[in-house]
This record gives structure tokens, sequence and C-alpha cells, in this order.
């Protein structure tokens, strides 16, 4: 229990040497795990976007890999993901088993949404969880025009990286940051677990007075 506090407590001590060991490949583990998360649909629940916050701030503070490489590597990153995760839609709507649970009044519907707000789902749907790595997918089974996703694909990406990087570099600026970077961390990790669990008791309070509002 003492070396789970400790590591909890001295993530930047740890993060130090780990980043030293691995050098150049450092870059191409980030470029993976954002990649993986918008390229692959399988891998929605990686954190693509806290990554790009929490390497910013730790440049910020302990400026042991370049901000002009990781930039570029998170900005490629996502937007070949998110091409390749349009391929891969367009090849599975031509599963002929596929298409028959999609074709109906709903995927024309989603179609002509796409066809009336794609550029603003594609881009500004970047900065949602979740859906960003279902975005893509979906464009490319409905065929939508991949000049006109890349256009969207472009600005979500440039400015998904640049707030990212931008606010993250400057939120590890911060005095109070800079000097207890990984209690501020952990704080941050406790609250989103403390949230997380909170919305999850309220829905499940919310499911049984709906049972008990049924069964009277």
């Amino acid at each position: 229990m003492a070396h789970i506090f400790y590591i909890l407590t001295h993530i930047a001590e740890i993060l130090i040497p780990m980043f030293e060991w691995l050098g150049p490949w450092s870059y191409l583990i980030l470029f993976v795990i954002v990649f993986m998360e918008t390229g692959l649909v399988v891998f929605p629940w990686l954190p693509g976007g806290s990554l790009v916050f929490l390497t910013s701030s730790f440049i910020a503070v302990h400026p042991i890999l370049k901000m002009q490489i990781v930039i570029p590597v998170f900005f490629f990153a996502a937007f070949i993901g998110d091409s390749v995760n349009y391929f891969i839609g367009h090849s599975l709507s031509r599963w002929h088993w596929l298409q028959k649970h999609l074709n109906g009044p709903r995927m024309l519907k989603a179609k002509e949404y796409l066809d009336k707000y794609g550029f603003w789902a594609v881009a500004f749907g970047r900065f949602i969880p979740f859906i960003r790595s279902f975005i893509p997918t979906i464009s490319g089974m409905m065929h939508y025009r991949f000049r006109h996703f890349t256009v969207g694909n472009f600005v979500g990406v440039a400015l998904w990286v640049a707030l990212g990087c931008g606010v993250g570099y400057f939120f590890g600026s911060i005095p109070l940051v800079h000097d207890h970077f990984s209690l501020v961390i952990l704080a941050m990790a406790s609250c989103a677990v403390l949230a997380g669990l909170g919305m999850w008791g309220i829905k499940l309070v919310r499911q049984r007075i709906l049972r008990k509002n049924r069964m009277l």
C-alpha cells in the first residue's frame, strides 16, 4: 500500500527516468495511444484528450520532451487515426448483413444530418470523448464525402491539439501546479472518479424510483 501511495504522489519522479530511458520512443508511444483511440473504434476508452493535456502540463513542469515535437505528433496521430477510422466505416458499409440492419429511416435521417451539419459534426465532435471515436466510422459507413470529412477533420484536430496543448502547458506553468504536480494530478483524478461515482449513483437512484412508480 505504501508503494502505491508513493507512486501516486511522485508521478513526475517516476515519469522522468522512464522518458529518459525511452528517449525518442516516447513520441512513438504517444502517437500510438492517440492513434488507437481515434483510428480504431474498439479503443474509445483510451485517454486521448487527457494524454494531450497531461503531457503538455508535464512538459511545462519538466521539459524532458520537446513541445515542438509533441504537437505535430498529436496532430498527425489524431488526423491519420480519424482518416483510417473513416475508411473502416466505409469498408463496413459493404457488408451485406450489416446493411440490412442499417438501412431504414434512421439511417436516412443520419445521412441527411451529416449532409447538413457534416463539417460541424466532424470538427466539433472531436471534443466529445467516445463520440470522437465513432463519428469517423459513421461518416464512412454513410459515404459522407471524404473531401468534406478531411476538411472538418483537419480543423477539428488542429483546434483540439492547439487547445489541449495550450491549456495543458499553461496549467503546468501555474506555480502551485509546478511545485506540486503529482499531488494536483492526483487530486484531479480523484475528483473525476468521485464525479463518475456520483453520476452512477444518481442514475441508479433514478432507475429505482422509476421502477417503483411503475409498480404503483
